[in-house]
């Protein structure tokens, strides 16, 4: 058999409103909000979409543009991306619209890892931000912090 390439892949996770998440997210990790404005000027101009596929992001801003109704994505700043449709080519979150709120553990999560000595003051960040501490673990292995992001999706700071 001959070797693979490897695969892209990206984390998607299921959002009440896609774009809080990714604006938290964004915040969180010091990623960048994916601009997928070209695109979708692009497909609705030629009729591809309809209009109510997509919304205007931060209407009345510096930072307003054109963006999916139901997607939206962070990406490494780093990382390199699309610059036909902005999507990130690297490490990324998509968060994509369902209509139900998120009743049980989630079977995946994300752990950040905060710098040396910076974890307390990084779960005070996340506070501010929107996110809730659960709980404080520590066991012989190591501790962490559990917490949720604004729409209850586990995470761990380590």
């Amino acid at each position: 058999m001959e070797p693979m390439e490897p695969l892209h892949w990206k984390v998607v996770i299921d959002a009440r409103d896609p774009h809080a998440q990714a604006a938290f997210w964004a915040a969180a990790l010091g990623y960048v909000e994916e601009d997928h404005s070209t695109l979708v000027a692009k497909l609705l101009a030629v009729g591809a979409v309809p209009p109510e596929a997509t919304l205007t992001v931060r209407p009345g801003t510096p930072e307003e543009r054109l963006g999916w109704h139901d997607l939206a994505a962070v990406r490494h700043p780093d990382d390199p991306l699309s610059e036909e449709n902005g999507a990130g080519l690297g490490r990324r979150i998509l968060f994509q619209r369902v209509p139900e709120e998120k009743t049980v553990k989630n079977r995946l999560h994300l752990d950040v890892h905060a710098g040396p000595g910076t974890r307390d003051a990084q779960v005070e960040r996340l506070v501010k931000l929107g996110a809730a501490v659960r709980r404080r673990v520590a066991e012989q292995g190591g501790s962490w912090v559990v917490m949720t992001d604004p729409e209850g999706n586990e995470f761990c700071v380590q």
